[in-house]
């Protein structure tokens, strides 16, 4: 099939090298002329493990091509995949400019049936907007040309995007006409072998599904973050309940881990504007708030615990910190708990000497200007002279360090873990000074 992809982004490249993957040809947009450069160089303007190589190969076998020419996008595919950015706004809702944008330069160029799919993450009524939009310049073109408008939302996790896109655990499409419905099952057949995952529903319950498997999954982790901090005040240990509860097969064990709290592209984004959307049409979305609000505050634990240990005042004192990226496998910086923590040290008068396998380079781009940060080039100079460690991101390598060069390289055996990945017992026998997340 001849696809176009909107958006060379994080979910536009991985839509649609993994498209071109299973044979189709695809045509990737983006109105920024600097990345499809890099894309048509052979490079990739994210980090995600495995991408790069899909997308040399399939461009080197002519089935992923890249351009900034909206009317040869238009012309390309029957499937108009949207994949832009939907930013929040100043209320927290999704700011759609992107997205009607998009649909309207569908609408000015196309000289057939589309079938339009919304792949960004938007808000219910969306598809509505969408189809009216491309109506308004159809009309304005005198053109009585059909077209078809489709929700079909990714459900892809930074640092898996690919074995997420490839073996999905449900694809949905929220179509109204036949036509549509067909050509997304034509689409989707490949990934379908093994057992049917393709759930059609309306549209606007689609447009929902996506906001609500994202803030089930945050209210978990903040949930988790609340009884960890309860935990530490009843001299109990957050992993024991983690494994107690998670054995309950109703519950799970997957987004039980406290932390420092989430962030990323999506979770932060999303539970803001699932709340926007409840308060727009008079519902309080009493749930998500908190959840916000207590994944706000976990931001600031591990600076509550290293102000408990030295002070309101950290003038002169110097922090390692390993992991910068919101989470491992990316170099996504975007609401990362490391930003706060960083910020309120610094704030304090401390140096923060940071280190990441891969988000450094993003992180200056975005930190670079605080004066008191400086980044270190490998995990273990970060430590040289350093009044303690500070563990935000967990890493691989964080998992199982040499003790003790950390030990010899501090001026105390003192580490904050803000991802629970030590044992603290036997940390403590070996004289380590060890401050967890509910431990």
């Amino acid at each position: 099939m001849k696809i176009t992809v909107i958006g060379s982004g994080y979910v536009g490249l991985v839509t649609g090298t993994c498209l071109a993957e299973m044979g189709n040809h695809v045509l990737c947009l983006d109105v920024d002329p600097a990345k499809i450069e890099l894309l048509q160089q052979g490079g990739i303007p994210i980090y995600e493990p495995g991408l790069d190589e899909m997308v040399r190969r399939n461009a080197a076998a002519g089935r992923l091509s890249f351009t900034t020419d909206v009317a040869e996008s238009v012309a390309f595919g029957e499937i108009q995949f949207i994949a832009v950015g939907t930013p929040p706004d100043e209320d927290g809702s999704a700011d759609l400019q992107y997205v009607l944008a998009a649909a309207r330069n569908i609408a000015r160029h196309m000289d057939g049936y589309r079938v339009v799919v919304d792949k960004s993450t938007v808000p219910v009524g969306t598809a509505d907007k969408v189809k009216a939009a491309m109506q308004e310049v159809l009309a304005e073109r005198g053109a009585a040309l059909p077209f078809s408008v489709v929700s079909n939302p990714e459900f892809l996790k930074e640092g898996a995007a690919i074995e997420d896109f490839m073996k999905p655990d449900r694809i949905i499409v929220g179509a109204e006409d036949e036509q549509a419905i067909a050509t997304m099952r034509r689409l989707y057949a490949p990934f379908q072998r093994n057992h049917e995952r393709i759930l059609c529903m309306d549209v606007r319950s689609a447009e929902l599904t996506k906001y609500a498997a994202n803030a089930m999954l945050a209210t978990r982790i903040s949930f988790m973050n609340e009884l960890a901090n309860l935990a530490e005040t009843l001299g109990a240990d957050i992993e024991w309940v983690r494994k107690g509860i998670g054995a309950d097969p109703r519950i799970g064990y997957h987004f039980l881990y406290p932390g420092a709290g989430y962030g990323g592209s999506c979770f932060p984004k999303d539970v803001k504007a699932l709340a926007a959307t409840g308060r727009e049409h008079g519902h309080a979305m009493r749930v998500l708030n908190a959840v916000e609000a207590a994944n706000d505050a976990q931001k600031l634990r591990l600076v509550d615990k290293v102000v408990a240990r030295f002070g309101e005042d950290l003038s002169g004192r110097r922090f390692a910190l390993w992991g910068l990226a919101f989470k491992p496998n990316t170099d996504d910086m975007r609401e990362a708990p490391s930003r706060v923590i960083v910020d309120e040290l610094t704030r304090r008068g401390a140096a923060v000497v940071a280190f990441d396998p891969v988000a450094t380079d993003e992180a200056r781009r975005v930190m670079g200007s605080n004066p008191r940060l400086a980044f270190a080039a490998d995990m273990d100079s970060a430590l040289l002279g350093a009044d303690a460690l500070l563990i935000v991101t967990e890493w691989k390598a964080f998992r199982a360090p040499d003790f003790e060069r950390i030990r010899t390289s501090l001026k105390q055996p003192l580490i904050f873990d803000g991802r629970n990945l030590y044992d603290p017992a036997w940390l403590r026998g070996e004289g380590f000074e060890y401050l967890a997340i509910g431990r």
